[in-house]
């Protein structure tokens, strides 16, 4: 089920130089004004009323227009070629260029009591003249002046490469940063001579160090602002306070994402692997909850198979490009490889290859040549090998951290499509035990035989149980498989369950009782029953000893499910319609997300156990978008103790636990088939198991019985009924809520709304964007309340639980419907701490939704501060080009910048400010602070006319940016209106060198 989106990124225009000339696609670029300061003299040629200095005949001219001037003026092109002007009219330059050549046209010396401004002065000789430069001439006139707000939770890098900014390194654990938690950091790394010229750029600022405080479970987040592959790369470390590594991320995206494993001091460590880039870090308890569901992260701490990589190389057309380009061919690739040390060992050069290290030597090597070793990670891997000071060294973690740094490595190569670990993943059932259908409590809780009374399934309808295989001949079960299935385990075609010896003397059969689940055989008069009686089982076998297996196995097992290639070599005829996959781990996997996304495409649902960790970290495979993830309920309807919950959970289905709180003298677990190997032959039992696992198949059962109702049933149709609650009970907090998702499953209910849904009758619900709002130490937050479905709806009531917090309408339609502002309002009187509160909206169908709320409140905050910034004012023309005129700078105060430009004159303008952490002279840069009068959001044109009176409190906020996009440019809006845009490119922050009297 879809639950989050996260928006794209664009890379950032480089700048050459500032003091020459600039290309001219950039959506804004440098004219000048003036300031104060010494005129240099004129000369090259006077003109007025259109007369000039004959120039050579050689090469091209460059050239324009006055107008407004009274007086002298003169001007001057790339820095040494003056020419004075003492009227309106035309004027060229007698130096001519050649093709190509740049041109930079600035105002050297200002008429007496007048400002002149250059549009349209700078850009390339393209084999004719130029004619079009215009200088415009006005009397010094309105002031412009107001603050710009710092923005709340923010603080700096200490040692950024802008050289007006303060210094204070931080590259060591002993030079560590200290800083609060809560808080964001604007910061830039780079390696050596990369990135902008600054304070930086020859040395390196390879790493940055914080220390701070945390608590088990926070989230250390990296956002990098100019991720380009092979070019610019971060890395994000955690250290305890004895300086051990504990964590690692250090994929090559945009995002990386770490958690603190338990409470106490830390460091963390941005770490510039390749390139150079501005970055955000944040830190938190919930820091970056949504991204975290779906960031493509490589983590030391993942359950990986050490000393393998699955790779997958470019398509044929891809190939065919990279080759034209000088890269290697398939076949060339794995020689390279081999050279690595590593060897292909399965799969094809058409799709996904297991290539497993054969020389760990050749790959320490080809690792060592590489950027990684220059840094965190290469220290990293000599202290966990035992190589650094003499210290012990754990080589067990060192094989997974060079696994890491392999897969990282192949991500660098163009003919490389994706590479990831091979994962372990392992089902959630731990607890086998024994008993009947009487004993089922399970099934009464989600109305099955209720719902038995409209449908009893259909064999028409086919789950694939990816797990440890089926026993295959369980009397319960020997007449509900397909006859197709296989086995990736064993690469044989017999998906029977060997037992995993997962359990002591015996093994789990995991696979076995999760098919059990779903369509054990029911009105037999023995054994179990089944949540369907006549669906079919296809088994898959993926998952092998101690019930773990790899990315790759289970990935084989979804294709193979599906009907997609896969290393069988063969397709089931009739491929599954549900996918059940009780298993999983931490690590998100882009390959995964990408089958999974092709295996939702193609109509079938996937159903994910949501995990047996009692975290709200996302557990994958359950956690992407487009799977349905499952928490699990005890006997008593309410969320089991072991049971992940939190922002990626959509239903909640019976999963049982140990002990026996309904007194019926049996474990509370969830009663299916099941096997026993403990004398070593394999019987044919049943038991009781408990987890996740113990749940998903409930509600893959229900959904088999959904298709047979309605065989057209779309994995969309099955979002919009779970989030309407057309097939739930809505347990705990009224709505959807992190520990139940959208409520409990009921079979019932999903029968007749699949029958609703087949006859085209409408389905009306209610949602909203968040769904949970945390303030942390902000005050207003935007929430947009929408209709589902095109049935009458409306809402009657909203209620805010606490004082503290309060609703506004802000554009509600007559329905209720639309945007809504919740405010925190923090009292004096208020202790320090966390607050939690509600927000309930009630619909005319008497449904009900809520909202949760947290804030933080804090008697004393640190002095927050997004570095220097620069106020920058620009011109708008006639063919609204923007031009910057005039800049002020500074740093933090009191919590707000302060800006004034003197003596404007008549025209149009706009005001931005920002910070140039990367010293390359351009605001607007991803991962920077930003801001614009009135909001970057609803940019407004300030008209400054004749004898305008000055203009003060044109105040403004703000922030980090990561990606600034609208279909708009920046350019675009009319005269004295808002434009509404935000695709602010770049903007300049330094002017010519100008002189006024």
């Amino acid at each position: 089920m879809g639950h989050r989106g996260r928006s794209g990124h664009r890379g950032k225009a480089r700048i050459v130089a500032l003091s020459v000339a600039m290309a001219a696609l950039l959506a804004i670029a440098c004219g000048c004004g003036s300031r104060s300061g010494s005129g240099s003299g004129g000369g090259g040629g006077l003109i007025g009323g259109g007369g000039s200095t004959p120039p050579s005949t050689s090469g091209y001219a460059v050239g324009g227009s006055v107008t407004g001037m009274r007086g002298t003026l003169v001007l001057q092109n790339n820095d040494g070629d003056d020419l004075t002007v003492s009227a309106d009219g035309t004027f060229t330059f007698s130096t001519r260029l050649g093709n190509r050549a740049a041109y930079y046209v600035t105002v050297a010396t200002l008429p007496a009591g007048q400002n002149c401004y250059v549009v349209k002065g700078y850009g390339y000789v393209y084999g004719a003249d130029v004619t079009d430069v215009q200088v415009a001439c006005g009397d010094k006139g309105t002031d412009l002046s107001g603050s710009v707000a710092v923005p709340q939770g923010v603080l700096t890098d200490s040692d950024v490469n802008d050289v007006n900014e303060p210094y204070v390194s931080n590259d060591t654990i002993g030079t560590a940063q200290p800083i609060p938690n809560p808080i964001a950091i604007g910061g830039y790394v780079n390696r050596p001579r990369a990135g902008a010229s600054g304070r930086s750029y020859g040395t390196g600022d390879v790493d940055d160090y914080f220390q701070v405080q945390l608590k088990a479970g926070d989230a250390i987040s990296l956002a990098v602002g100019e991720p380009i592959p092979l070019f610019n790369d971060l890395d994000l470390y955690l250290y305890d306070s004895a300086g051990v590594l504990q964590d690692s991320s250090v994929g090559s995206g945009a995002y990386e994402i770490l958690h603190a494993p338990a409470d106490g001091t830390y460091f963390v460590n941005v770490y510039a692997y390749a390139g150079a880039s501005n970055y955000i870090l944040t830190i938190g308890t919930d820091a970056m909850l949504g991204m975290s569901a779906n960031a493509p992260t490589l983590s030391s701490q993942s359950e990986i198979v050490p000393d393998q990589v699955i790779v997958r190389l470019k398509d044929t057309a891809e190939a065919a490009q990279a080759q034209a380009a000088g890269t290697a061919s398939a076949q060339e690739a794995l020689s390279q490889f081999s050279a690595m040390g590593l060897q292909a060992v399965s799969g094809a050069t058409g799709r996904e290859m297991l290539l497993a290290v054969e020389d760990a030597d050749a790959l320490e090597a080809s690792i060592t040549a590489g950027a990684s070793t220059q840094g965190a990670a290469g220290k990293a891997f000599k202290a966990l090998s035992g190589r650094e000071g003499g210290k012990q060294g754990d080589p067990e973690k060192a094989r997974k951290l060079q696994t890491i740094q392999a897969i990282k490595a192949l991500r660098q190569r163009s003919d490389v499509a994706a590479a990831e670990p091979n994962y372990i993943l392992r089902g959630y059932g731990v607890t086998p035990d024994d008993a009947y259908y009487v004993r089922q409590w399970h099934y009464p809780m989600i109305n099955l035989p209720e719902a038995w009374a409209q449908t009893k399934g259909s064999d028409n309808v086919v789950v694939a149980v990816i797990d440890t295989g089926v026993l295959k001949n369980h009397p319960d079960l020997q007449n509900r498989l397909t006859g197709t299935g296989y086995d990736f385990v064993d690469g044989d075609s017999d998906p029977d369950d060997p037992g995993d010896g997962s359990f002591g003397a015996s093994s789990s059969f995991h696979g076995t009782h999760v098919a059990g689940t779903i369509a054990a055989q029911t009105g037999n008069a023995s054994g179990v029953a089944g949540v369907t009686w006549q669906t079919k089982v296809m088994p898959v076998r993926v998952l092998g000893k101690g019930g773990a297996g790899t990315s790759y196995d289970i990935r084989q097992g979804i294709r193979y499910a599906a009907g997609m290639d896969n290393d069988s070599g063969a397709v089931p005829a009739h491929h599954a319609d549900i996918i059940n996959l009780s298993l999983g781990g931490e690590s998100y996997d882009s390959l995964d997300k990408e089958l999974l996304d092709q295996v939702r495409a193609k109509g079938i649902v996937v159903v994910a156990a949501a995990g047996n960790s009692a975290t709200n970290r996302p557990s994958y495979p359950a956690a992407y978008d487009g799977v349905v993830s499952v928490s699990a309920v005890d006997v008593n309807g309410t969320k089991a103790s072991y049971s992940n919950y939190g922002a990626t959970i959509d239903i909640a289905a019976p999963g049982g636990n140990s002990g026996d709180l309904n007194g019926d003298g049996y474990s509370d677990g969830v009663l299916s088939t099941g096997g026993d190997d403990s004398s070593g032959t394999i019987t044919f039992t049943y038991k009781t198991m408990y987890g996740t696992s113990m749940a998903s198949p409930h509600v893959a059962g229900v959904v088999a019985l959904m298709k047979a109702v309605h065989p057209g049933l779309t994995p969309d149709d099955l979002d919009a009924l779970i989030a309407t609650g057309k097939i739930t009970d809505d347990i705990g907090a009224a709505g959807r809520d992190d520990s139940y998702g959208y409520g409990l499953v009921n079979a019932l209910k999903a029968v007749t709304a699949a029958h609703e849904v087949a006859g085209g009758m409408a389905i009306t619900g209610m949602n909203a964007t968040p769904r949970s709002v945390n303030f942390g130490i902000g005050n207003s937050i935007p929430v947009t309340v929408s209709k589902i479905g095109s049935g009458a709806l409306s809402i009657t009531g909203v209620v805010a639980s606490d004082a503290w917090l309060t609703v506004t309408p802000v554009s509600a339609d007559a329905n209720g419907f639309g945007g809504y502002r919740f405010d925190a309002n923090r009292s004096p009187s208020m202790q320090d701490g966390a607050y939690t509160a509600t927000v309930t909206f009630t619909a005319s169908s008497g449904d009900v939704m809520v909202i949760s709320v947290s804030m933080l409140v804090r008697s004393t905050s640190p002095d927050y501060d997004a570095g220097r910034h620069y106020m920058v004012l620009l011109r708008v023309g006639e063919g609204d080009e923007m031009e910057v005129v005039d800049m002020d700078e500074g740093s933090v105060s009191g919590g707000y910048y302060t800006y004034s430009f003197r003596d404007v004159v008549p025209g149009r303008y706009r005001i931005f400010a920002g910070s140039d952490r990367d010293n390359d002279g351009y605001l607007a840069d991803e991962g920077e602070a930003l801001g614009a009068y009135p909001t970057l959001d609803q940019i407004l044109d300030l008209d400054v006319a004749a004898g305008s009176a000055s203009m003060g409190n044109l105040d403004f906020p703000t922030d980090l940016h990561l990606a600034i996009e609208s279909t708009e440019s920046l350019a675009s809006g009319g005269g004295g209106g808002a434009t509404g845009a935000t695709n602010v490119r770049a903007i300049p922050r330094r002017l010519a060198p100008a002189t006024g009297q």
